[in-house]
């Protein structure tokens, strides 16, 4: 029996024309759309409420110093936070300081947290090895020489 067939059937055979049969089917599809439901909430629903909660999250955390990024791609600094709204300074143009909604904040990178990856970068890269690529690319057009 097709698909469709399976979830029609269940609603046509209510009419008690086959007894226990008819029950039966109609339990099977009450459970196909349960889990059918459940099934497109936990992939849909649950995820975009997690999002929506990491975001508004985002915006309460947001403090003078901050590097943002907008919705529409531009890159700034925060200068003053109000209840709703931020004053944002663009660029190295400190006369360009524009007040935005806190809901136009895409990408936020704290002021403390970018000083500290850039110790860890420091750090990782002064204990790698380091190798050159040139040097490799040059060896093996030697070798073709």
């Amino acid at each position: 029996m097709n698909f469709f067939g399976l979830m029609t059937n269940g609603a046509v055979l209510t009419a008690g024309a086959e007894g226990q049969g008819a029950g039966g089917s109609m339990i099977m599809m009450l459970l196909f759309w349960g889990i059918l439901i459940a099934f497109l909430y936990f992939i849909m629903i649950k995820p975009q409420k997690k999002q929506a909660k990491e975001q508004e999250n985002m915006q309460n955390s947001l403090e003078p110093g901050d590097s943002i990024m907008t919705t529409s791609g531009f890159y700034g600094t925060i200068l003053a936070v109000e209840e709703d709204t931020v004053i944002v300074e663009f660029g190295n143009n400190k006369n360009c300081r524009i007040p935005m909604h806190k809901r136009a904040i895409a990408e936020v990178e704290k002021a403390n947290a970018a000083v500290a990856k850039d110790d860890v970068k420091e750090e990782t890269e002064d204990t790698k090895p380091k190798a050159s690529l040139f040097k490799k690319k040059k060896d093996k057009n030697e070798d073709n020489a």
